[in-house]
């Protein structure tokens, strides 16, 4: 909750509160002088800063210092990572025009993918999910073994951000590395929810974020390995092993570096009192509104779905009608639906595993987090079922029955 004006957060997935620890390591370096890339004193303290925080960060997600890369969040380092890879791959083999994605990628992944098929020529191949929203392994298999030469990049995010399901990391690995075709996960919102080593999964690239584990808003990294050549998007100073030029920014890394440790060290402990309130909220909803529907994997662990997202379609409604109503009772969530001229979209996870428009429109997502009480779950609760009915009746009003 938002202890300040009593707003119950539920959109943790989106972005949560940053813990006071990082809001301190902030604030101290904001008061502090220097860019990292100076040689004099306050240039050499900030650096070392930024080197302290890049160790930390590497040793956490079970990376070298030297594979970690700083960027301005999850969305430049997807961008890093899809394009660096094509445009590296295309270079050194002209064949290789083709990449293999999940057809449940956040759109900072989507939407490179898709701008370079429009622009650079590139064959995009999505990968099929099931109901449950993870990947068919055999259709991704049939995909990369159609044509191996000419695959540049296979990427699959680690867990859905609307459903909460885990991918496959293993086996999408171990097909790619078969043929020696780079394999990317965007790995932020499992950070912090399910263990994370990237050395031991073999990935080639991976990316997280610091706002998703209580850090700021405007930095993150890209983890790729120092074998891996990518081609940078910006060209500069050449800072960021010459991946991502520009000055970092010592406070932005610091306050990450603080949440990655403190985030991490609580991990077991926030897992389990997530995980419990999760349920109190499933079997809430499914109580109070006998006909709504959880989405995603039933079953909770690493290797199923993350403990702290539970989404659920709400037959006949609109999301954003329901949305729009808990956000005047103060309760804060969200659809996984994009809007477009004013014109809701359905979210293009739920058309993935199979649901129609209708359906795909008629869904929230709760996401909870850190800060997430008890409390907020019953005020949810206790919501619900008046929302529920008055988005009923608007959405039987709009269609004319």
């Amino acid at each position: 909750m938002n202890d300040s004006d009593g707003t119950v957060y539920l959109d943790h997935a989106a972005t949560t509160p940053m813990v006071p620890e990082a809001i301190a390591a902030m604030a101290e370096q904001m008061a502090i002088t220097g860019n990292a890339s100076s040689l004099h004193a306050s240039g050499r303290a900030a650096r070392r800063t930024v080197e302290e925080a890049r160790e930390l960060i590497a040793e956490r997600f079970g990376a070298r210092p030297s594979e970690v890369v700083f960027c301005s969040g999850g969305t430049e380092a997807n961008n890093l990572a899809i394009k660096g890879l094509y445009w590296s791959r295309l270079a050194q083999d002209s064949a290789r025009h083709r990449i293999v994605f999940s057809s449940i990628e956040h759109h900072a992944l989507l939407d490179p993918v898709t701008w370079l098929a429009k622009h650079e020529g590139a064959e995009v191949e999505m990968t099929p999910v099931d109901k449950q929203g993870r990947i068919l392994v055999d259709a991704l298999r049939a995909a990369v073994e159609r044509e191996p030469s000419s695959v540049s990049a296979v990427t699959t995010m680690w867990a859905n951000n609307e459903m909460g399901t885990i991918q496959p990391i293993a086996d999408v690995v171990e097909i790619a590395r078969a043929h020696g075709i780079p394999v990317h996960s965007d790995a932020v919102q499992a950070a912090g929810y399910v263990p994370l080593d990237f050395a031991a999964s073999g990935l080639d690239a991976m990316t997280v974020t610091a706002h998703k584990l209580g850090g700021p808003v405007g930095v993150g990294a890209l983890i790729i390995r120092r074998e891996i050549d990518a081609t940078p998007l910006l060209h500069g100073g050449g800072q960021e092993r010459d991946l991502r030029s520009g000055t970092v920014s010592v406070p932005l890394i610091a306050a990450f570096a603080k949440a990655v440790d403190v985030t991490i060290a609580r991990q077991a402990e926030t897992v389990e009192r997530i995980e419990t309130l999760r349920r109190r909220l499933v079997e809430g909803v499914v109580r109070v509104v006998p006909d709504a529907i959880v989405n995603g994997d039933p079953e909770p662990g690493p290797d199923h779905r993350l403990p702290n997202i539970a989404h659920v379609t709400f037959p006949g409604c609109e999301g954003d009608a329901m949305l729009m109503l808990l956000d005047a009772q103060g309760i804060e969530c969200s659809t996984g639906s994009a809007c477009a001229a004013g014109v809701p979209q359905p979210s293009h996870v739920l058309l993935a595993m199979g649901y129609d428009d209708t359906a795909a429109r008629g869904s929230l997502r709760f996401s909870l987090g850190h800060t997430s009480t008890e409390a907020d779950v019953d005020r949810l609760l206790e919501a619900l079922p008046a929302v529920r009915q008055r988005a009923l009746r608007a959405s039987l009003v709009r269609s004319g029955s």
